[in-house]
């Protein structure tokens, strides 16, 4: 089994006390659904954005700091001619043995931690007016909810999905698929959401869409500032 490379409980207690310093947003959805497009439009207005999947690709990109723990834990085999890691390879093992999953995760999870807490306090002596933490697997990782103060859940149907993912990463359909299984429902999202972003139209659509969450997250920050 790895060995974590710093304290995850620590990390998640140093992120708990920046709480209250500003609004801490979720967003998440199924893979596909289009979180990048909404987080990149949120940045364009101004929020804070912290993208856990762009520092978990950081991390295992050549020179990563989590490639000398995978090349340990898993052998020289799962580390490219780049110096990153295969995802090919490393998405296959952790679909077929839910015990390297755990590895990797161990691996991986405390450094995206110490990142994204990096991240947050930078952005807060920055003065954004609110965070948005982009996570992938937010609901299925069962340590945001707590730390949240509105959920934001990039939706559409399953279908677009797996042609997105399909055309945009160059998998098989039945990969696409497998990954989908492994994420929490389209259901479990949509009931767990504050705000549902729909994401099956037009890019000015979105942009309307993305427009009117900035403004309400906004309002909720005002209320909340004068309510304390």
């Amino acid at each position: 089994m790895a060995t974590n490379p710093t304290n995850p409980s620590s990390e998640q207690a140093s992120l708990d006390t920046l709480k209250g310093h500003t609004l801490f947003v979720g967003l998440t959805g199924g893979i596909g659904s289009g979180k990048t497009a909404v987080s990149d439009q949120l940045a364009q207005v101004g929020a804070g954005i912290v993208d856990t999947d762009l520092i978990a690709h950081q991390i295992t990109a050549p020179n990563g700091a989590a490639i000398p723990f995978i090349q340990k834990e898993f052998g020289p085999e799962f580390i490219d001619s780049k110096g990153a890691l295969d995802r090919g390879k490393m998405r296959s093992l952790v679909f077929s043995d839910p015990l390297s999953r755990q590895s990797l995760e161990a691996i991986t999870h405390p450094l995206i931690r110490e990142e994204t807490i990096r991240q947050a306090k930078q952005l807060i002596h920055n003065k954004a007016p609110y965070l948005v933490f982009v996570v992938p697997l937010l609901i299925e990782s069962g340590t945001w909810a707590t730390l949240l103060d509105y959920l934001v859940v990039v939706d559409c149907p399953e279908e677009t999905q797996i042609e997105r993912v399909m055309h945009r990463s160059k998998l098989p359909r039945i990969e696409v698929e497998r990954i989908l299984k492994a994420q929490a429902s389209r259901q479990e999202r949509l009931a767990s959401a504050d705000m549902v972003i729909e994401n099956q139209g037009s890019l000015e659509n979105l942009k309307t869409e993305v427009l009117k969450l900035h403004e309400k997250i906004l309002q909720i920050q005002k209320d909340r500032t004068s309510s304390s």
